[in-house]
C-alpha cells in the first residue's frame, strides 16, 4: 500500500473521522490524479466511472443549458467529494461538469469499490451521508437565492460575500478581484450582460466603483439594503 496516499488521505477533512482501518481499506482502492486550472474532471451526461476526492485546490461543479449557459452549483476544495450520488441511482452518469479552478489534486476511486466500501464500512456511509446532508443544504439554498430573490438581490449578495477587505479598516475598502461578470452570471443563475448593467445600476447609484478588472464597494449598507440583509 502506498502511504503517501494514507497521509493525503488522512488530511482530507471529510476523512478526518475514519478509523484508521477504514482509511486504509479506501487507500487501497484511491488513485492520485492532478488536474490543471481548467482542465475537466468529470463531463456531464457521461458513463459515472469514479467517484472524486479533492486533496488539494479548488474545483467548481456546474450545470449546462442547452443554450450554453452555465450555472455554478458549488465550489469544492480539500475535502470535497464528487460523484458520490450517480453510483446509487439506475442510469449511473454524471449529473454535472467538474473543472479544476486551481491546480488540483484529487483521489479517483472505481464505482465498484466505493459501492463495496459502503457496504462493508459503515463509518465511511455514514461520513458520506452526512456531507449528502450538507451539499443537500446548499442546494436549497441556491433554489431558494433563484425562485425567490431578485438578480439585483443575488448580485448584491454575491459581492458582499466574495469581497475581500472591509470598509473603514486602515482606510481600505472591500475589494471584489479575479471574477469576471461571465464568472459571476454563472454563480448567481443570470447572463453576462444583465450582470454588466447591474453592476453600473450601483455604481449609478454609488454603491460600487468599476476599476479595470476591480469592482471597488463604497456603500456597504446600501449593498446589504439591496441584498435584503
Amino acid at each position: 500500500m502506498d502511504e503517501q496516499t494514507v497521509d493525503a488521505l488522512r488530511r482530507v477533512p471529510l476523512f478526518t473521522a475514519l478509523p484508521e482501518r477504514v482509511l486504509r481499506r479506501l487507500a487501497e482502492v484511491a488513485v492520485r490524479r492532478t488536474f490543471e486550472p481548467g482542465e475537466t474532471v468529470i463531463l456531464e451526461g457521461e458513463p459515472c466511472r469514479y467517484v472524486y476526492f479533492v486533496a488539494e485546490g479548488q474545483v467548481r461543479v456546474v450545470r449546462t443549458a442547452p443554450d450554453g449557459r452555465e450555472q455554478v452549483l458549488a465550489r469544492l476544495g480539500p475535502g470535497g467529494a464528487l460523484n458520490t450520488v450517480p453510483p446509487f441511482l439506475p442510469r449511473k452518469v454524471n449529473h454535472a461538469t467538474v473543472q479544476a479552478v486551481t491546480p488540483a489534486v484529487l483521489y479517483a476511486v472505481p464505482v465498484s469499490d466505493f459501492l463495496r466500501l459502503v457496504d462493508e464500512c459503515p463509518e465511511l456511509a455514514r461520513v458520506l451521508l452526512e456531507d449528502f446532508a450538507r451539499r443537500l443544504d446548499r442546494l436549497s439554498c441556491l433554489v431558494e437565492d433563484l425562485s425567490l430573490r431578485t438578480v439585483r438581490e443575488r448580485l448584491a449578495r454575491f459581492l458582499l460575500e466574495h469581497a475581500e477587505g472591509r470598509e473603514g479598516e486602515a482606510g481600505t475598502a472591500a475589494v471584489l478581484r479575479r471574477w469576471t461578470q461571465e464568472e459571476i452570471a454563472a454563480q448567481i443563475g443570470t447572463v453576462r450582460e444583465v450582470v454588466g448593467r447591474t453592476l453600473r445600476a450601483f455604481a449609478d447609484a454609488g454603491l460600487l466603483k468599476i476599476e479595470g478588472h476591480r469592482i471597488i464597494l463604497l456603500d456597504r449598507e446600501g449593498l446589504e439594503a439591496e441584498a435584503g440583509m
